[in-house]
């Protein structure tokens, strides 16, 4: 209970916003769109901050399980949650056919790899105009039903997308603290090391390179519902690289440290809108400043500093015992 209280105290807030603010653009709109960057950044972190492999092409399957949705509803009338079982099926099967070579990599060849991979699932979605509609991306997706209950409103759908990013950061916090996940921190610590002590490497990696792919992949489809269409454009190399941004900024290997990095790259340029011309150069300057001088993560680098406190506070009494 203790370890999870943070959990609670975030999921308390997440739930408690549209009660609060029920007819909040900010919260029924820009919400959604925070809560989908949150489980993103949440499944890349568990590749790249656990496990230490880093990918430029997470966009992929982001993509793969919206075009998934949109193709099986739009153009064969499959039902959208078997359309959305069935994409994520099939990417979990690609990504771990994929996994095995992809993983074998190191270092900046793993980093072109992914970004190849990327790349050529991007210039599928353009080129397959026939099936994905091309650059004009596909739109006329069914309404997506939760019990019975169309989900139809920007309130219901903050629910939803609370909802399925709360048990995300659930399962990423619990992964950390499991067996699981133990092997996952000895591979990033010395793959070498960990296959002395008898772990799998290959297999703990391919595994979690399908846990990540399988996440965002459930996401793109509800993103698919969410937005009532799906183009290329939302699933480029660029946003790729701002999922990793995310990830860094917020601090690798933290489960909250992907949440806050996913929350302030969401907002900042909802905040920095009102600079109009300067927008970009002023959400670049902040980035830099951070990273300069929080170089582990703006997360971990104020958790850092609060046990300092904390433990300083904690000695005072005992040194004035004494």
């Amino acid at each position: 209970m203790k370890r999870l209280s943070g959990y609670y105290i975030f999921a308390l807030v997440t739930l408690a916003l549209p009660v609060l603010f029920p007819d909040n653009y900010y919260v029924t709109v820009v919400g959604v769109t925070v809560c989908t960057n949150i489980v993103l950044a949440v499944s890349l972190n568990l590749l790249m901050g656990y496990a230490g492999q880093i990918s430029l092409g997470h966009a992929a399957f982001f993509g793969l399980g919206a075009y998934f949705s949109a193709v099986l509803t739009i153009k064969y009338g499959v039902n959208p949650w078997l359309a959305m079982t069935a994409g994520a099926v099939s990417v979990a099967a690609l990504s771990y056919v994929l996994s095995r070579p992809i993983l074998k990599l190191k270092g900046h060849y793993l980093a072109m790899a992914t970004l190849g991979l990327g790349i050529i699932v991007h210039i599928l979605f353009v080129q397959a105009d026939q099936l994905t509609g091309g650059p004009d991306g596909m739109s006329g997706l069914p309404a997506l039903t939760v019990f019975g209950c169309a989900v139809d409103t920007d309130l219901k759908w903050y629910w939803v997308f609370a909802v399925f990013m709360l048990l995300s950061v659930l399962f990423s916090l619990n992964i950390a603290r499991s067996r699981a996940g133990r092997a996952l921190a000895a591979v990033h610590g010395s793959e070498i090391a960990a296959q002395m002590l008898g772990v799998d490497t290959a297999r703990v990696k391919s595994h979690v390179f399908v846990f990540s792919a399988v996440l965002a992949c459930v996401t793109g489809s509800l993103f698919a519902h969410q937005q009532d269409f799906v183009s290329p454009e939302s699933f480029s190399f660029f946003f790729s690289i701002e999922l990793v941004t995310m990830v860094v900024l917020g601090g690798l290997g933290s489960t909250f440290g992907a949440v806050v990095g996913a929350v302030l790259l969401s907002l900042l340029p909802e905040v920095l809108i009102v600079f109009e011309d300067f927008e970009v150069l002023i959400f670049g300057a902040i980035l830099m400043v951070i990273m300069i001088f929080l170089p582990q993560g703006l997360f971990v680098a104020l958790e850092q500093t609060f046990s300092r406190i904390i433990n300083r506070k904690r000695r005072e009494p005992a040194d004035a015992a004494a």
